[in-house]
């Protein structure tokens, strides 16, 4: 019986656990980033979502109080957004940003978009992800 050398075998299991080890490092390295990312994008779609509540009828709540009921004007929602995003200075940390409003007449919600370079990208991969955060505000009327 003849045996075979088993010379090498040991280099191509390290070269090949070295190579799951840095794609493991890449992915969390790049989920990490993509998750920050999402968590700032949170508290920016929040603020604003307050912001356009806060702005609602505001001449009139103070001046002959609520009724039973506080209406969400579409435009001035829109408006506060975009003063609240350009207020705190969002266009310029995240360049691509985008947003959408949406109204009921009892709540607002926002999207905030914003793309992401990945900070570690193997070769063949895409080197930019796009973020999206949700946020909304309700009004309610309690007596």
């Amino acid at each position: 019986m003849s045996r075979r050398s088993e010379d090498g075998q040991v280099t191509v299991l390290v070269v090949g656990f070295a190579l799951v080890a840095i794609l493991l490092v890449v992915v969390v390295v790049d989920a990490s980033a993509a998750y920050l990312r999402r968590q700032r994008l949170d508290a920016m779609a929040d603020g604003a979502a307050l912001a356009a509540v806060d702005g609602i009828e505001s001449e009139s709540v103070y001046v002959r109080g609520l009724g039973e009921r506080a209406a969400v004007d579409p435009a001035l929602a829109q408006q506060l957004v975009a003063d609240y995003l350009r207020g705190t200075g969002a266009h310029g940390r995240y360049p691509g940003l985008r947003y959408q409003v949406r109204t009921t007449p009892d709540s607002v919600s926002v999207t905030v978009t914003a793309p992401l370079d990945l900070p570690l990208a193997p070769p063949g991969w895409g080197t930019r992800t796009t973020v999206t955060s949700d946020a909304a505000a309700f009004v309610q009327v309690i007596d």
